[in-house]
């Protein structure tokens, strides 16, 4: 690299990867791989190996994965440089990406990496011939199952059978899609089915989650007074529980313990209490699986974040947005019916709803961040850095938060 010369910018975004029982069990890393619209990269081998080794290195594996692996992606050349050694085994999952070229020159760099330790993982795969010597030599089998039709589901996981590898269902958009492929036999999914509704359909919100609603509703009422704030959540044992569990904890770092809803209303602020209550609320009163709630919490300090980039007089609203764009899955009902439900604004409804002003501009930005859609991304007037700092700053956040709660117990 010439000194002096600018990188191209990278982006690092994450996508969970689930097992059986929906709990993670690693993230993709999700990078951009095209330049196409913003500058020329000329050499694609190199600019891979730079984010890899180096952005990874800059901002840690521990703080974009923590405890689970990472799934990478290699180019062809890549793969047989023997540049992979240089990470740790232990920690990632090496994706053969599906545009590669299996010669022997792959063959041999995939045999050497698994006598290292690493797992190999097939990427977008739909079973030819020509891949039978990768099939065999791979922990992980990714088939891509979103433009696929049932037959054909079926059909790449009978030619798997006899192989050792786990299957992965990546590209998985609805529940319907999700039982299909576990009663299959796949063993970890990829895609946004937690995400979506289990159940559209009728004119009435499930009866197990009204309570939940209503809630949220007077959590997020801004005419509630603060003698209605504190009797909703003292009724609640384990919300008021948790609460003051959660705001005496390290992540506060109080000089003197809140000892009961009053005094937080009052020591924090009602806006305060509110939105962490609003948060736990959530977090409880679901059977969903935990990583909703965890898209959430990103989605939420990431649009906070950069709202603040954008120096916008109130932030609050923006946090709001992000933490309600799972409300549709969380209480499995369309978004139109669960936010008829709560006394927000129509700024508010109009960007969870039409992606409409700035806060739907804001949400639109942190929901192409998670799909790796680096175009929209950069929709946003902020500078691409600022944007992976929010993201990166946000998915921290969320860390210490799920730190601060699971020390509750």
């Amino acid at each position: 690299m010439v000194r002096g010369q600018r990188m191209p910018d990278i982006y690092i975004g994450r996508q969970p990867i689930y097992d059986r029982s929906l709990e993670v069990v690693a993230y993709e890393l999700l990078y951009r791989d095209s330049e196409e619209n913003r500058a020329n990269i000329s050499d694609f081998d190199a600019a891979s190996a730079e984010m890899i080794f180096n952005a990874l290195v800059e901002f840690g594996l521990d703080r974009l994965v923590g405890p689970h692996r990472a799934y990478l992606n290699l180019t062809h050349n890549l793969l047989v440089s023997g540049k992979p050694l240089a990470l740790p085994p232990s920690k990632v999952v090496l994706e053969v990406l599906e545009t590669t070229v299996v010669d022997d020159a792959v063959v041999a760099a995939v045999e050497e990496l698994g006598r290292q330790g690493f797992a190999i993982a097939l990427d977008d795969f739909y079973f030819a011939e020509s891949w039978r010597p990768l099939v065999e030599r791979a922990q992980v089998v990714k088939v891509d199952v979103l433009d696929l039709s049932e037959d054909q589901i079926r059909e790449q996981v009978r030619l798997l059978e006899g192989y050792e590898a786990t299957l992965l269902a990546e590209k998985v958009e609805t529940q319907e899609c999700f039982a299909l492929c576990r009663d299959l036999g796949f063993e970890y999914f990829q895609g946004h089915f937690f995400c979506r509704p289990k159940i559209i359909k009728g004119s009435r919100l499930p009866a197990n989650r009204l309570p939940a609603l209503r809630v949220l509703a007077t959590l997020n009422n801004p005419d509630a007074t603060l003698t209605e704030l504190e009797s909703l959540i003292g009724q609640d044992v384990t919300l008021s529980y948790r609460l003051l569990r959660y705001i005496n904890s390290a992540f506060f770092s109080l000089a003197n313990e809140i000892e009961s809803i009053r005094h937080a209303l009052v020591l924090l602020g009602d806006r305060a209490v509110r939105r962490w209550a609003t948060l736990i609320s959530m977090a409880t009163a679901s059977d969903k699986p935990h990583e909703l709630m965890v898209t959430a919490m990103v989605r939420a300090k990431m649009c906070d974040l950069l709202a603040r980039g954008l120096k916008v007089d109130n932030a609050e609203p923006f946090f709001t947005v992000g933490l309600f764009s799972v409300l549709d899955a969380l209480m499995d009902a369309p978004l139109e019916e669960t936010l008829a439900a709560l006394p927000l604004t129509a700024e508010v409804a109009a960007a969870l709803l039409e992606r409409k002003g700035v806060l739907g501009e804001v949400l639109t930005c942190a929901l192409a961040y998670e799909d790796a859609d680096w175009d929209g991304v950069n929709a946003l007037d902020l500078p691409p850095a600022a944007i992976q700092r929010a993201y990166l700053d946000a998915v921290t956040w969320v860390n210490d938060v799920e730190s601060a709660l699971a020390s509750e117990v």
